[in-house]
Parts: structure tokens; C-alpha cells; sequence
């Protein structure tokens, strides 16, 4: 299972462009995800439930690598 980035990091400048800022909400989201996901899988047993669960957390990884790109790609867009 890949390693995912722990985070970005936050900038404390007020000015802070808001479509950064929502970029970075919703990679805390789906940071949030993959945690709910990965914690869902350790407690299943049936395995459509397990399925289930890889899944989840391989789409939201995808989508996390996704919305990194996109904040790194913005942030030096605005530099």
C-alpha cells in the first residue's frame, strides 16, 4: 500500500489565494477519507465488505495524488 504524503504545508499568510484554500480543505477530506476507509477495512470480515473498503481507500488515493497535483500546480501558479 503506497505511503501518502502527510500533508502540505500550510502557509500562514492571510492573503492565501481561496481557491488554494478550498484545494487544501478538500485534501484534508480526502485525507479524512482514506483514514475512515483504511480504519473500515481493519474491522471488516465479510469479504464483499472488504472489497468494499479496498475500493474506497484506492479511490480516494487517487483522488488525494489528484488534488496534490492540482494545489502544487496552483500554488506555484501564484508565486
Amino acid at each position: 500500500m503506497p505511503v501518502l504524503f502527510t500533508g502540505i504545508r500550510h502557509k500562514q499568510t492571510p492573503s492565501l489565494n481561496p481557491d488554494l484554500l478550498r484545494l487544501r480543505d478538500e485534501i484534508d477530506e480526502t485525507k479524512e477519507k482514506i483514514n475512515a476507509a483504511r480504519n473500515h477495512f481493519e474491522q471488516a470480515v465479510d469479504p464483499t465488505m472488504i472489497d468494499c473498503y479496498i475500493y474506497e481507500i484506492n479511490a480516494a488515493q487517487l483522488r488525494y495524488q489528484f488534488l496534490l497535483r492540482r494545489f502544487k500546480a496552483a500554488e506555484s501558479g501564484f508565486s
